[in-house]
C-alpha cells in the first residue's frame, strides 16, 4: 500500500512540475521589450557597449579637462572602446557641459536608438 501512495506522490509531484514548466516557458516564448528573445543579449551587449563609451568620456574629463569624440577616444585608448555592434553603431556628440553616447540601429527592428549622456541614464527611442 505504501508503494501505491509513493507512486501516485511521484506521479502528482511530475504533473505539477510539468504544469510549471509549461507555463514558464509560455512566458519567454513572448517578445522581449525593444526587441525579440534572441535579440536580448544584443540588446544587453549594446546598452553594455554605452556604459563603457560613457566611462570613458568621464576617465577622459578627468584626465584631459574636456569630453572627446569617439575617433578621439579610441585613439587615446580609454579601453576597449567598440565602433558598434551590429546592427547598431556608436557615436558621440559632445558639448562643453557634456556628452551624449547615441548607439543607431540600422534596418528595422528593436529600438532605433539607445543613448547614454554625463548622468549615466540610458534611454531608448523606438
Amino acid at each position: 500500500m505504501a508503494r501505491i501512495f509513493g507512486f501516485l506522490a511521484m506521479v502528482i509531484a511530475m504533473a505539477v512540475g510539468l504544469y510549471l514548466y509549461a507555463r514558464q516557458s509560455q512566458g519567454i516564448s513572448e517578445p522581449v521589450p525593444g526587441g525579440t528573445l534572441q535579440s536580448a543579449p544584443n540588446l544587453a551587449g549594446v546598452k553594455n557597449d554605452l556604459i563603457v563609451i560613457a566611462n570613458a568620456e568621464r576617465a577622459y574629463l578627468a584626465q584631459q579637462n574636456r569630453y572627446a569624440s569617439l575617433e578621439e577616444l579610441v585613439a587615446a585608448q580609454y579601453s576597449a572602446i567598440p565602433q558598434g555592434r551590429p546592427p547598431y553603431s556608436y557615436s558621440v556628440e559632445v558639448g562643453e557641459a557634456g556628452f551624449r553616447v547615441i548607439a543607431t540601429r540600422s534596418g528595422p527592428g528593436g529600438p532605433s536608438a539607445f543613448s547614454i549622456d554625463e548622468t549615466m541614464q540610458i534611454r531608448s527611442s523606438e
